[in-house]
């Protein structure tokens, strides 16, 4: 009879003693604090990058004319320009680029019996006729190194330095230009123009303004070149550049 009274006995004791204790814990403004103060693991957020650079292709579209011999006989035409490249410097102030691109330019001309008769623009101002066929197509394989600043985080201006070979195709059919064109303007063989590659060299300068969208800028370019036995020209155009 006394066993099962002693036992409820320390039964009921333990029982109030834990719940006492319980008690004491919730009161006490300690009591579990090393679990309160363990920093909550927060979850790494994504890069969301403003500007991207790095493999880049872009499309120029301007004007293009001649500075030399040419000003007067050639008009100042159309260039547009499709090119590849890549920023090797990637800095908050400062980038570099290299990039090779094609150029097309378009341009009207004095015809060639107006260049036989001395009655060309370019020959009224006193200049003798360079005696090329007229209208013009260039295509030019350019690679350019460019280096360029950032005043602000989106706006970039800087540098060019270009070179590449000049390419100006004969659109007169060739039998005629041989057996027509050239008797007529007096000469026994053919002036460089359309006959040869003409290595260029030049420079200018360039602006970049990057969007908020992350890949797209859009820019200019403008270069004054000189393409050997050919002419000293220019070319300025605007471009929409996409970066992968």
């Amino acid at each position: 009879m006394m066993r099962p009274l002693l036992f409820a006995a320390l039964t009921t004791f333990s029982m109030q003693s834990a719940y006492a204790q319980d008690l004491g814990e919730l009161d006490d403004p300690d009591s579990g604090a090393e679990e309160r103060e363990q920093p909550k693991r927060e979850r790494p957020r994504p890069e969301v990058k403003e500007i991207t650079k790095g493999w880049y292709a872009k499309s120029n579209v301007g004007g293009a004319g001649y500075l030399g011999k040419l000003l007067g006989f050639v008009n100042a035409g159309t260039a547009v320009g499709l090119t590849v490249g890549q920023d090797f410097l990637d800095q908050e102030k400062k980038s570099a680029a290299w990039e090779l691109g094609l150029i097309q330019g378009v341009h009207n001309g004095c015809g060639y019996e107006e260049q036989a008769d001395l009655i060309c623009n370019g020959n009224l101002s006193g200049k003798p006729s360079p005696y090329i066929q007229g209208d013009l197509r260039t295509y030019t394989l350019q690679g350019a190194l460019e280096y360029s600043v950032y005043p602000n985080r989106r706006f970039g201006v800087g540098g060019r330095v270009v070179g590449g070979i000049l390419l100006s195709p004969l659109l007169i059919e060739p039998n005629y230009y041989q057996t027509e064109v050239l008797p007529e303007w007096g000469l026994a063989a053919a002036p460089p123009y359309h006959e040869q590659p003409h290595p260029m060299v030049g420079g200018g300068v360039t602006v970049e303004y990057y969007t908020r969208l992350s890949h797209f800028s859009i820019g200019a370019d403008a270069d004054v070149f000189y393409a050997i036995n050919f002419d000293l020209g220019f070319n300025a155009s605007g471009y929409l550049k996409y970066t992968f």
